[in-house]
């Protein structure tokens, strides 16, 4: 029986790309608890759905597409703008950043860094501007905060550009 794909969540093909990128970059390591898969579909269903049942019909729809992992080689050539680069780099990297799996581990293991570096050469950014927006993260206020409620004001203030 073929593999049946859902619908098209009812947000916008840039919104899915985004969320896409950020997925692949926090599937990376091969873990996404179901904690803060909860979390992460609280936080964009309320950003991306006006109202209590909007939002819960958005919930299910990118829960599937959250628990899909794509290869980042599928999605970022559908990154538009120098601006979407730079956002989905500041952001995948902040999201490697935002935990380890055991209290003994770095904060980013190998698996993070490989697939760090796969976005990178993706992107094709110049080094200083890689170097500069690692810097940016670095020195957020958000740093240190709960990965979902940071993804979300980043999400929020990216899409009100």
């Amino acid at each position: 029986m073929p593999l049946q794909v859902p619908p098209p969540p009812s947000i916008t093909p840039q919104q899915m790309n985004l969320l896409r990128i950020v997925a692949a970059m926090a599937w990376s390591d091969g873990n996404l608890e179901e904690g803060e898969v909860d979390l992460l579909l609280d936080r964009l269903s309320g950003l991306f759905a006006a109202d209590a049942p909007q939002q819960q019909a958005l919930r299910q729809e990118l829960r599937d597409y959250l628990m899909q992992n794509l290869p980042l080689e599928e999605l970022v050539p559908h990154l538009q703008t120098p601006e979407e680069k730079e956002f989905v780099v500041k952001l995948g990297y902040e999201v490697i950043q935002a935990s380890a799996r055991t209290p003994n581990e770095a904060r980013i293991n190998a698996e993070e860094t490989a697939a760090y570096h796969k976005l990178i050469r993706l992107m094709g950014l110049a080094p200083e501007t890689v170097q500069r927006l690692e810097a940016e993260a670095a020195t957020e206020p958000s740093h240190g905060q709960d990965l979902v409620h940071c993804l979300t004001r980043k999400l929020e203030t990216f899409f009100r550009i």
